[in-house]
């Protein structure tokens, strides 16, 4: 699948389904009506033809402009009880992972569409939404992988099941961690806490034993409430400071650990979100960051971690 050749003068978007009055409008009347700007956490779920075990992949926090999805579809106006799930497809092609495909497709449950914070966009930090970034106008799910916000969208569909493309039924489905057989899978929705530690960086060293100092970026479909730090896989973490949340913005930490002794060890970072849900510390997308570092033996004092700027 490749990034979609769209002519902006041509581009229109079909809203339709089951909803009681379907329409389609162009760009220009898309910016016309009211919008909003979300400011949120964007995280790439990653290749789904990869074991899901690595982490980090790709994140950033962004300012999205365009118009609420939840506003497009109350001119629509969805059949009650029948509308469940809203469809959104893409203009890109193509073949993945052996499967071909005539378009991009996924699917949000209706109560999730309806959130004030998803929008369907055209600007990103305050620019028009570039080819790249899935440009004229692609959809945003904050708090869901980045998979689901769909690029260079053309239709949003309301249906009364789940979408039966590829990469809602093939791609972008995990195990379910709460099933006991390890056999039932789920949609690739909700981003789970996640953290990683930006200071101090891999194999940084310091002069000696004593107080090393370093922050961190936390992030989740929920808001993160409690980060906790070790060193070296001791029984007892230490709890860091976090920031509050705005929007669905990731989530500053910072925090302060005692090293004893010189030599190579490792700081670890766990994050754990509004509703108890808590990083893994091993084996999938969202396990704790682990940083290594080196301590020297000069004489002690209080290290300090570089500036959060």
């Amino acid at each position: 699948m490749g990034a979609a050749v769209v002519d902006t003068s041509r581009w229109h978007l079909v809203i339709n389904g089951l909803v009681e009055r379907p329409f389609s409008l162009n760009l220009e009347q898309l910016r016309q009506m009211p919008a909003e700007s979300v400011t949120s956490f964007h995280e790439c779920y990653g290749s789904p033809l990869v074991p899901p075990t690595k982490n980090v992949w790709r994140i950033g926090n962004v300012k999205w402009t365009g118009v609420p999805l939840r506003y497009l579809l109350s001119i629509a106006r969805p059949h009650p009880g029948r509308g469940l799930f809203v469809w959104s497809d893409g203009l890109d092609s193509g073949t993945f992972g052996g499967v071909s495909a005539d378009r991009y497709q996924k699917d949000l449950p209706m109560e999730k569409a309806l959130a004030p914070e998803v929008l369907v966009a055209y600007a990103m930090n305050g620019q028009p939404l570039s080819k790249k970034r899935g440009g004229p106008v692609r959809l945003v799910v904050p708090g869901w992988f980045g998979t689901n916000s769909t690029k260079w969208l053309s239709r949003l569909s309301v249906r009364e099941t789940r979408a039966g493309g590829a990469f809602t039924t093939v791609f972008y489905n995990e195990l379910d961690p709460v099933d006991v057989e390890g056999v039932r899978k789920r949609p690739v929705w909700k981003v789970q806490p996640n953290s990683i530690i930006v200071r101090p960086k891999p194999q940084e060293v310091f002069d000696c034993p004593g107080y090393v100092e370093g922050w961190g970026r936390a992030w989740g479909a929920d808001e993160i409430v409690r980060v906790e730090i070790r060193l070296d896989q001791e029984d007892t973490w230490c709890e860091a400071s976090v920031t509050r949340r705005k929007q669905f913005e990731w989530q500053l930490f910072s925090f302060r650990v005692f090293v004893p002794q010189a030599g190579d060890c490792y700081i670890q970072a766990r994050a754990t979100d509004r509703r108890g849900l808590r990083q893994a510390l091993v084996g999938s997308r969202n396990h704790v960051p682990t940083v290594p570092i080196r301590v020297e033996s000069g004489r002690s004092t209080e290290n300090t971690g570089d500036d959060k700027t």
